[in-house]
Parts: C-alpha cells; structure tokens; sequence
C-alpha cells in the first residue's frame, strides 16, 4: 500500500515536471512573451511557482529558504504585484530553473521531516486563519502546481502546437491533431455528430511596452501572497 504522503508527492513532482517540460526547446523570447491578455508566459510560471513552494514549505514551517542571504527583491513584500510573474533582463532560463529545482529540495526536506499532522503557520493569512498542518499545504500547493501546468500548456500550445500531460505521456487521444486543424485555432463550424470542429486561425495580442511598468502581468488566486 502506498503510503499517503509519497502518494501527494508523486502528484507535486508530476505537476513541476510539466511545468518545466513546457520550456523545451525554446527560444528566450518564446519562453518570456505573454500570450495572453493578462501577461501569462512560461518563465513567469515557474518563477511564481517557485516562489510559491519556498513561501508555503519553507516560511510557513519556520524553515526559510532565504535565512542566511537576503532574498531577491521580487520575494519581498514591499514590491509591485505579482512581481514573480514575470522574469527582468537580467533573470536568466538557467537561474530561474536553478532556483525551482532548490525550492524542491527545500520543500522535500519539509515533506520529509515532518508528519502530515505537522502545524505550520502561514505569515501572509489573517492572523485567525494562519494555522495550518502540512497535508493542507501539500494539497494546497499540489492544485496551485497543475493549474499552472495546465495554463503552461496552453501558452506552448500556442507558441508551438506541442501539447501533453507529461513527456512521453501526452494523454492526447489519437487523431487530435487532425480533429483540431493546428494550433492556434478558433471556434468553427460544428463536424458530425455536433461536435464543434477547431478551424486554424492567427491569434492576435496586444503587448505593453518592454520596461518594467509596460509589460502586462497575469492575475493569479492562488498564489504565495494569497488567502484560501
């Protein structure tokens, strides 16, 4: 029998492997570009994700990630919103990696160390709601990972066509890609049986400028600085 807590982990791990496996093969600019009116873009993901599992595994048990160096600015609270949605100039694809694959040490010395009953307590939640134990954080943090895998997905599909669930598990049924036409698409005529039919077509966005304050940003709900 598999024990509950490897079980929750399996689900994380599926989740930041996705995620990460959007980024192949990709130019800089493919990986930083929004694609979507709110500024969604693959580097953004994964840093928000990021800093998601250093705030909720790591601050939340008394296990800082940033408790001998100080933190990066966009981690603090003094900042902009959704500051970790988006990576500047001089944030590199290798960095930013670099530091999602620390936060999963981090957080799976947590998951490891302590007891699935284990009390943590959440700084950025009302003082009222701020107890919590670690099974509610993996949980919390396993939906806020897919979810953002399944927005990483669309943005690639978008940029490329590639689409799946996992790498070499893209759980795509056979002849989608002759169902749909090729990405991207829009709504069309309904084929046989009702079935709406996807027809190609070009996806047009409007972008804000290239400095700091001109980019449009996603919008998340669940996110470090979030209450359930």
């Amino acid at each position: 029998m598999i024990e509950p807590k490897a079980d929750l982990l399996r689900y994380l791990q599926d989740g930041r492997d996705a995620l990460l496996w959007k980024l192949d093969g990709l130019s800089e600019y493919d990986i930083r570009r929004p694609l979507t009116p709110t500024g969604t873009n693959l580097l953004g993901l994964v840093k928000h994700i990021a800093s998601v599992e250093l705030g909720y595994f790591g601050d939340t048990f008394g296990r800082p990630f940033f408790d001998e160096n100080p933190p990066p600015w966009w981690y603090t609270e003094d900042v902009e919103p959704n500051a970790d949605m988006w990576a500047t100039a001089d944030e590199s694809r290798e960095a930013i990696v670099g530091l999602y694959h620390q936060a999963w040490e981090h957080s799976n010395s947590t998951i490891a160390t302590l007891a699935l009953d284990a009390i943590g307590h959440v700084p950025w939640w009302p003082e009222e709601r701020r107890d919590v134990t670690l099974h509610h954080i993996l949980v919390r943090v396993i939906s806020d990972t897919q979810r953002h895998a399944g927005h990483a997905d669309i943005v690639r599909e978008l940029i490329d066509g590639s689409v799946g669930y996992l790498q070499g598990n893209d759980n795509m049924p056979p002849g989608d890609q002759a169902w749909v036409g090729g990405p991207p698409a829009q709504t069309g005529a309904c084929g046989a049986g009702g079935r709406q039919q996807l027809i190609s077509a070009p996806v047009r966005l409007s972008v804000g400028g290239t400095g700091r304050h001109g980019r449009e940003r996603a919008r998340v709900s669940l996110d470090r600085h979030s209450v359930e």
